[in-house]
């Protein structure tokens, strides 16, 4: 049998240690911090056109559309680089010159959209924001399946965890630090230039010498993004993260017009039901990726069960706000789709590391499963601004986060537990 090329060379390629988990935790953190600080808090502020009685749906709107339009570039992004990153083969390695490039070009984009004002030019600017963040991200997430075997739902964990810290981390050092947009901005530049480029040098990857040139392709190479089971989750995680940026990227707006919580106070409310979601998000990842590492008869089977009942408790944090829209009951909802969207996230990623085929396509393939995630996180907004301004009210968009969440679950089941896993990585060069 070919053995695969290209693939990481390690003999301690399964397993890694603390620090290395540490360190991707650390960059993951940094890309998050960057990327949803300004999703939550800094963009609105930016774009925001009114005051009650006055045209706040506009802002809404405009919102919603630079954070899809500026994001939906950082997405073809993702797998060009990661095809890029697979056929790379640098004395450095060939994921860290991606990893280090992302992170420098992303805190270049941050400047630029502190320094300008206006929708058009703040979503110009958000586009080299979201471009870098993508390549970044894309870099990372290979080498989950580049060097692990035994712990990706840790790994995994590690990535959705950070994504909850950062945003607290972020909003937190805005909000308590007293900083204006574009101090924010700066700081945030500098966060993604020092961690995303200091972690990237200290993470282990191969060099040159040590990496098979890649295999041509032939009809014995598979792709994953061909495979039925590896699209089905595809398109569930865009589901599942639709339904999670309804019931999250506006958040700011809601507690504005839909709460009616006085402006001095937004900012303020905001942090704590962000702090609320972040405990219930790390928790809840950290528990369902070690859970799904646990050795088990059928591995598929059990990630496939665990990633479809946490999009379903995802959903439920739409019906409780539902029932009552009040600043109580949108804290008791945000610990609900904490906790579900953690451990999907967490999970999900896990799973579709396990679905791919072909080593010398991680980057590329495992960009697609970013890709889905941001695709469904980037539409949501603007999809949600629609909503919104359909029916005047918030209402309508967190019946269909409930909904879609639901339906991505169902989703879930579409991908047979017996398709095989990929190739663990060799012990040497071949």
């Amino acid at each position: 049998m070919t053995e695969p090329s290209g693939a990481f060379v390690a003999s301690a390629a399964k397993r890694v240690g603390p620090l290395w988990m540490t360190l991707f935790t650390l960059a993951w953190l940094a890309i998050w911090t960057v990327q949803l600080t300004p999703i939550q808090l800094l963009l609105p502020l930016q774009l925001d056109t009114g005051a009650p009685g006055e045209n706040w749906i506009a802002g809404v709107v405009w919102a919603g559309v630079v954070l899809s339009v500026g994001g939906l570039v950082g997405i073809i992004a993702a797998p060009v680089s990661g095809r890029w990153s697979d056929r790379t083969r640098s004395r450095w390695g060939r994921r860290r010159p991606w990893a280090i490039g992302g992170s420098l070009l992303a805190a270049v984009g941050l400047v630029l959209t502190g320094a300008v004002s206006g929708p058009v030019a703040v979503g110009g600017a958000w586009i080299v924001v979201s471009v870098g963040v993508s390549v970044a991200s894309a870099a990372l997430t290979a080498m989950i399946a580049d060097q692990l075997t035994t712990q990706r739902g840790a790994a995994s964990a590690a990535a959705s965890s950070a994504q909850a810290v950062g945003i607290v981390v972020g909003v937190g050092a805005v909000v308590l630090i007293g900083l204006n947009v574009e101090q924010s901005y700066y700081l945030l530049a500098a966060i993604i230039a020092v961690i995303g480029t200091g972690t990237a040098l200290l993470l282990p990857d191969a060099p040159a010498h040590e990496l098979a040139l890649p295999a041509p392709r032939t009809a014995a190479r598979t792709a994953s993004w061909r495979d039925r089971d590896f699209l089905w989750l595809l398109i569930s995680r865009f589901t599942v993260n639709i339904g999670n940026a309804f019931g999250t990227s506006l958040l700011l707006f809601f507690l504005l017009y839909g709460v009616r919580v006085p402006s001095a106070a937004a900012q303020d409310d905001l942090l704590v039901l962000i702090v609320i979601y972040t405990v219930f998000v790390v928790i809840a990842s950290i528990v369902a990726g070690i859970l799904s590492d646990r050795a088990s008869a059928s591995p598929l089977r059990r990630r496939r069960t665990i990633t479809a009942i946490s999009a379903v408790v995802q959903a439920v944090s739409g019906v409780v706000i539902l029932i009552s829209p009040s600043f109580e009951m949108t804290a008791v909802a945000a610990g609900i789709m904490g906790a579900g969207y953690g451990a999907y996230m967490a999970v999900s990623l896990a799973f579709a590391t396990d679905l791919l085929k072909d080593p010398d396509d991680h980057a590329r393939d495992l960009g697609l499963v970013n890709v889905s995630a941001q695709l469904g996180q980037l539409l949501g907004p603007l999809l949600g601004a629609g909503l919104v301004a359909l029916v005047g009210g918030f209402w309508l968009l967190f019946a269909a986060a409930a909904v879609l969440s639901v339906v991505g679950a169902a989703m879930t089941y579409a991908v047979r537990a017996a398709s095989p896993a990929s190739p663990e990585p060799p012990a040497g060069p071949r």
